[in-house]
């Protein structure tokens, strides 16, 4: 039985989204202890990097502002979770110890397997390869040959937000273009991307990146002053690292609750979370609620109660085009897209809304826990009964 001056420690493992929001939310309770460990003293807004690349716009925001009374940010990374001591190694050196811990590490740029891809091309995923980007862009002319590698909607973004400024650009989507969106919207972004001078090769495939040029698989090599690489997300390795098992990207595998399938006391959340092993879509739209998520299910595990599934739905995305149009594809609870979206200004504010409510939503969840709602109502695939999980060796 615990005694009720139990205090809880809670470790939260990443100060992305999710886990940012999920500190906030465990503050419901007044006896929990929380410590937030991440690798940057500040927060990274991820889905404006393209802005911050083209210098239109920051992408990072002081946690004192983000971070509710009483959570302690630590500057650090996580090495190892060791469930047997219950505690988180750090790479500084120091040891946390924890009762439970919430897994939010997020998502990182695919280390692509492409010839020269991992030396000359630049991700755009986390801020440190955006910064070094932006200090490449700045020193070329503006007329200087640029390659955009990956269709979707960070490849589309930071080519619309280049071309804008004028520069000659080139996206190499390695099939079609965004195919989550709907064929009119598709239609859509394509005649933006071609009226501002984009060149967009769907079916082609990048095969070599040189320091100069872009090679395909047809032998056809394109002069490419940056190439900047788009196609993908990793995650972090810490959940194999720690004896953890794994789906086969890395992500953490949980139940529906988001309770790690090896140790009740690992809740995971965001992108490095693969719930029976089939994770959802990765974004930020999909991550503060599975931030609060977490949170209640570590709060069920503290008071001994059951934990709810998982029950979120996703609706489409939004897409920005530079700084004055966008598109907002509409879409089903199970985030397949109508033929319907909204595009030009109202898009773009649509957009520009979108990304200040992925802030506000953290931000209000610090001055008042638990006042966070979300669209539910989308359905969860069924899971075989045999997932094929990764084991992890210790």
């Amino acid at each position: 039985m615990t005694e009720h001056n139990t205090r809880h420690k809670v470790v939260v493992i990443g100060g992305g989204y999710a886990g940012t929001l999920a500190a906030n939310h465990l503050r419901l309770r007044t006896d929990v202890d929380i410590t937030l460990v991440n690798p940057r003293p500040k927060f990274v807004d991820r889905i404006r990097l393209h802005q911050f690349v083209s210098g239109t716009g920051d992408a990072t925001i002081d946690y004192g502002t983000l971070l509710g009374e009483g959570i302690e940010l630590v500057v650090d990374s996580a090495t190892r979770i060791d469930t047997a001591t219950r505690t988180v190694r750090l790479t500084s050196g120091r040891v946390l110890d924890y009762d439970h811990v919430i897994y939010a590490v997020g998502s990182t740029a695919a280390i692509p397997s492409v010839s020269g891809a991992a030396e000359f091309a630049f991700p755009i995923a986390e801020f440190e390869s955006a910064q070094r980007l932006r200090a490449d862009l700045a020193e070329l002319p503006l007329d200087a040959s640029l390659t955009v590698v990956g269709g979707g909607p960070t490849g589309i973004e930071t080519a619309a937000e280049l071309a804008e400024q004028g520069r000659t650009v080139t996206l190499v989507c390695g099939g079609t273009l965004m195919p989550s969106l709907s064929a009119p919207g598709r239609r859509y972004v394509a005649k933006w991307l071609s009226r501002h001078g984009v060149t967009v090769l769907e079916a082609d495939v990048v095969t070599e990146v040189r320091p100069d040029a872009v090679v395909f698989a047809d032998g056809a090599v394109r002069p490419s002053a940056l190439t900047i690489w788009t196609a993908g997300f990793g995650v972090p390795e810490l959940a194999a690292a720690s004896g953890l098992q794994t789906d086969a990207l890395g992500r953490l595998l949980t139940d529906e609750t988001l309770t790690s399938i090896d140790d009740d006391r690992i809740v995971a959340t965001g992108d490095a979370a693969a719930p029976s092993g089939q994770p959802l879509r990765m974004s930020s739209q999909a991550a503060g609620a599975l931030g609060a998520q977490a949170a209640n299910t570590v709060l069920s595990h503290i008071a001994g109660t059951e934990p709810a599934v998982i029950n979120l739905a996703v609706m489409g995305t939004c897409i920005s085009l530079g700084r004055r149009v966008g598109i907002r594809q509409l879409a089903r609870k199970d985030d397949t897209s109508v033929n319907l979206y909204i595009g030009g200004r109202m898009g773009a504010r649509i957009k520009e809304v979108t990304c200040r409510i992925g802030v506000g939503k953290i931000r209000r969840e610090a001055r008042k826990p638990g006042s966070l709602i979300w669209p539910k109502g989308g359905p969860r695939p069924e899971q075989p009964a045999a997932a094929a999980p990764v084991v992890a060796s210790s």
